[in-house]
C-alpha cells in the first residue's frame, strides 16, 4: 500500500496527528510519502519519501489528507487528475467530509488490510467566457459559487438550460453545487439536503428578492448557462469551493455542467451519509434535546 499524506499544517495538532498516523501505518508496511515542501517539518520521519507532489500522488494508491473539509477539497483537484481515493483524517470541528476522527486513527490499519468502502462523488465543471474571447475553466467538488459586485445595490442573474430561461431573479448571488456541496453553503443559504451518490446539479440564489424562490435541482447531463446584469461597473466574484477564482462582467458568461472526472472518498468505518448528518450537522438540536431529558 502507497500512502501519499496530505497535511493541514493550519490545524490545531495535526503535525502529531500526522505522526501518528505514519507511526501505524509504517507498522503495517504501508509505503509513505509527501511533498517535498513538507520536509522541514517532519525531517525525523525517515521512512516517508519527500518529493514533487503531482510525481508523489500518480504513484500512490490512496492520498491521506490530515485537516479537514478543505484539506480534502485541496485534495480534489491531483487526486481526480490520477483517480486517486481520498480518506480524511479530521483534526478540525465538522469535518464532514471526512469519515476518521483523530481519536480513530487505529483504524487506519483497516486501510492497509483494505477493509474499507469507496464512495465516487461528482464534480462541477465552470467556464467563464470572457468578452475577449479568451476562458477559464474550474473544476468544484463542492460549488462554484457567483456574488453581487461589493456595494452594488441591485445585481439580477438569468439561469437557462437549452436556450431556456429558468430563472431570472434578483438576488446576493447563485451557488451551483454537487450533492457533496450540499451540506455545505447551499445548506446555509436555505438548499436541501441531498444524498452524495445522486449524481445532479442544485442551484441555490443567495438572499433572492423574492417570495417564491427556491432551490433547483437539475439532471447530470444539465448544461447551465448564467448571465448577469448590475447597475454597478464593478465585477461579480466567482469563488470555487471557497477559493476565489476571478471576476466576472456582466458581459462574461458562466456554464456550469457535470465534469466527466469523479472524487473517490474512502469511508474506512461503514457509517452512513445520515450518521454523519445526525452526528455533525444535528449537534446542536441533539445537545438541546438531551439537557432536556435531563431536567
Amino acid at each position: 500500500m502507497n500512502i501519499y499524506i496530505l497535511p493541514n499544517l493550519q490545524k490545531d495538532n495535526s503535525e502529531l496527528y500526522v505522526r501518528k498516523a505514519v507511526s501505524i501505518l509504517n507498522e503495517n508496511n504501508a509505503e509513505l510519502s509527501m511533498s517535498e515542501k513538507y520536509k522541514a517539518d517532519f525531517s525525523e520521519l525517515d521512512v516517508v519519501s519527500f518529493s514533487n507532489e503531482d510525481k508523489l500522488v500518480s504513484q500512490c494508491d490512496i492520498i491521506l489528507a490530515v485537516g479537514g473539509d478543505g484539506t480534502i477539497l485541496k485534495a480534489s483537484s491531483v487526486a481526480s487528475k490520477y483517480e486517486k481515493p481520498i480518506l480524511g483524517l479530521n483534526c478540525g470541528r465538522l469535518g464532514f467530509m471526512c469519515t476518521l476522527e483523530h481519536n480513530e486513527l487505529e483504524l487506519l490499519e483497516n486501510l492497509c488490510n483494505g477493509d474499507y468502502a469507496i464512495q465516487k462523488r461528482i464534480l462541477l465543471d465552470g467556464e467563464v467566457k470572457k468578452k475577449n474571447g479568451t476562458s477559464k475553466i474550474f473544476t468544484a467538488l463542492n460549488d462554484i459559487v457567483v456574488s453581487k459586485p461589493p456595494h452594488s445595490k441591485i445585481s439580477d442573474f438569468e439561469v437557462s438550460k437549452s436556450g431556456k430561461v429558468v430563472s431570472s431573479i434578483r438576488a446576493d448571488g447563485l451557488i451551483f453545487s454537487t450533492p457533496t456541496g450540499a451540506t455545505a453553503y447551499s445548506l446555509s443559504a436555505g438548499g436541501p439536503i441531498i444524498e452524495p451518490d445522486m449524481e445532479c446539479i442544485e442551484f441555490t440564489p443567495i438572499c433572492p428578492h423574492s417570495l417564491l424562490s427556491r432551490t433547483m435541482v437539475f439532471s447530470k447531463s444539465s448544461i447551465l448557462k448564467v448571465k448577469f446584469y448590475t447597475n454597478s461597473d464593478k465585477c461579480f466574484g466567482l469563488s470555487v469551493d471557497g477559493v476565489t477564482k476571478d471576476d466576472i462582467s456582466s458581459k462574461d458568461i458562466l456554464t456550469i455542467s457535470a465534469s466527466d472526472k469523479y472524487i473517490k472518498l474512502i469511508d474506512i468505518k461503514g457509517g452512513s451519509f445520515f450518521d454523519a448528518v445526525n452526528s455533525k450537522l444535528m449537534r446542536p438540536l441533539k445537545a438541546v434535546m438531551e439537557d432536556s431529558d435531563n431536567v
